[in-house]
């Protein structure tokens, strides 16, 4: 662990430098981001975490490429998940929960795998898998962000992140010009990484038989008033792992009332 512009970092095992914060005590959950979330532009995630620092240590990290963090070519699912680890044993002592959002939470459950000596438990809120949608789709979405990274346009790979969940063209056109677009568009090239999460979660239509390995208790949520298809998809990860608990919160979306889920966190981690 260092210390960067009185900012604590870790440097991961690729010698990228990777930005957090910790914030109480008590057991440590490490909070992973969903895509072009982090700490600069998220006011959401605070909030949770102040409910929680009282019982729990909560170490709240830029993923790599966004904020504070730096990043090491050629991206690789394993390059995020070695930062994971970093983070555990630098920042929590060796062991950690894992909270994830969206594509993160998927994120969340990968490094659980691979680390399952280091992780006591995950909750994942709304990993956006989509059951309908086949394995050729995934690839190709991701390989459509990877041509936009190759040139550099991380503007062209955010309005099409955007436009792909919903947002009607002239919203996106007032996102643009709004004094928002600069922190986003910042952060645009590591689209890439999440459309390559999700890739290769749901390669084949099946569910990896790496995620067997993540045996410790994870909790897999969803909202009543968000995407249709993510209840399917919460109930599609839950299925595949040896130790899930699945439940749907009422009148949450896909963005999350902090104090409805601080809730739930301080629950399941505290048991």
């Amino acid at each position: 662990m260092t210390w960067e512009n009185d900012l604590p970092t870790v440097t991961s095992k690729d010698g990228t430098v990777v930005g957090y914060d910790s914030k109480g005590s008590g057991p440590a959950i490490v909070l992973v981001a969903g895509a072009t979330q982090y700490r600069a532009v998220d006011s959401t995630t605070p909030v949770m975490i102040d409910l929680l620092a009282d019982r729990f240590t909560i170490i709240n990290f830029d993923r790599r490429g966004r904020g504070e963090s730096g990043d090491t070519g050629p991206y690789a699912v394993a390059r995020e998940i070695d930062d994971i680890a970093t983070l555990i044993d630098a920042a929590a002592g060796g062991k950690a929960g894992l909270f994830g959002m969206s594509s993160g939470a998927v994120l969340a459950l990968e490094a659980a795998a691979a680390l399952s000596e280091k992780v006591t438990g995950v909750v994942m809120y709304e990993p956006p898998v989509d059951p309908d949608q086949n394995s050729e789709t995934s690839w190709q979405e991701h390989a459509e962000m990877a041509a936009l990274a190759e040139t550099g346009d991380a503007a062209g790979m955010m309005v099409k992140f955007v436009t792909g969940v919903g947002m009607p063209p002239e919203a996106v056109e007032g996102f643009q010009q709004s004094p928002a677009w600069a922190d986003y568009e910042a952060v645009g090239l590591t689209l890439e990484h999440d459309y390559r999460i999700m890739a290769e979660a749901t390669d084949g239509n099946r569910a990896p038989e790496r995620w067997q390995r993540a045996r410790m208790p994870v909790l897999v949520i969803d909202g009543d008033a968000s995407f249709p298809f993510m209840k399917a998809g919460a109930d599609w990860v839950a299925a595949a792992l040896p130790n899930s608990t699945r439940r749907t919160l009422a009148g949450q979306s896909h963005e999350f009332d902090p104090k409805v889920l601080g809730s739930v966190l301080a629950e399941f981690f505290g048991r």
